[in-house]
């Protein structure tokens, strides 16, 4: 019988560690994030009443910017889809709304997105090529807006803004 000792075992767990940590080190390479955030939304029940925000410090206003909307929903959410109000406070003040369909089945009601089991997650773009015209802090409000006060089955929801490359 093979028995790994102490010492051994800690040897193992940190290079696997290092193992991990290179492995992302590789995969962030090469994107440059201003926002990757996600909340979770208490109990997957997600009240009309509850908005998500996130905050967005552009220095930059020449370049263009993509926005994702990350979601993570359970497989007994009830829809095929989620509709968003989303409030975007601008550094002077102003205030635009967008509403934003998010599909999250297709019509024969197979759940899109990756994962297995229970819980699928999905990264939408909601926005490519985004100019920000003021440099300051952005503040992102999402409020889930599908006609019923609590809605089911909606785990986690997020945002990631990435510069784009140079064109």
């Amino acid at each position: 019988m093979f028995q790994y000792d102490g010492m051994q075992m800690n040897t193992v767990k940190n290079k696997l560690l290092l193992l991990l940590l290179c492995a992302s080190a590789l995969y962030s390479c090469g994107r440059d994030f201003v926002s990757d955030e996600n909340r979770v939304i208490e109990k997957g029940i997600w009240n009309t009443a509850n908005k998500i925000s996130f905050t967005a410090a552009i220095t930059d206003t020449n370049l263009r910017y993509s926005v994702y909307l990350n979601i993570r929903n359970a497989v007994e959410y009830p829809y095929s889809n989620l509709y968003l109000f989303m409030d975007t406070r601008f550094p002077d003040g102003r205030i635009a709304r967008d509403t934003i369909d998010c599909t999250l089945a297709d019509y024969d009601g197979r759940w899109l997105g990756s994962g297995i089991g229970s819980v699928k997650f999905n990264r939408f773009l909601f926005q490519k090529g985004v100019k920000f015209h003021q440099k300051g802090i952005y503040r992102f409000d999402f409020q889930q807006a599908m006609r019923v006060n609590e809605l089911t089955g909606i785990q986690d929801f997020g945002i990631r803004i990435e510069k784009e490359a140079a064109r």
